[in-house]
C-alpha cells in the first residue's frame, strides 16, 4: 500500500521549494544575456568613435 505520508512529505517539499526559488529575483535575471549587450553597447561605442574620427580627419 502507498505510504501517504511520505507521498505527501515528498510533494510539500517539492511545493516549498517551488515556493522559494519563484520569489528570488536572481533566478529571472541571465548574466549571459547581460554580458551580451554589454558587448554589443561597447562594440557599438567604438563603432561611433571611428565613424567620428573618420569624419573629423576629412577636410
Amino acid at each position: 500500500m502507498i505510504d501517504y505520508f511520505a507521498l505527501a512529505l515528498c510533494h510539500g517539499l517539492l511545493l516549498i521549494a517551488l515556493l522559494r526559488l519563484a520569489r528570488r529575483s536572481d533566478v529571472d535575471k541571465d548574466a549571459a544575456l547581460e554580458d551580451e549587450a554589454d558587448t554589443l553597447s561597447a562594440r557599438e561605442k567604438r563603432a561611433k568613435r571611428r565613424k567620428l574620427s573618420a569624419t573629423a580627419r576629412e577636410p
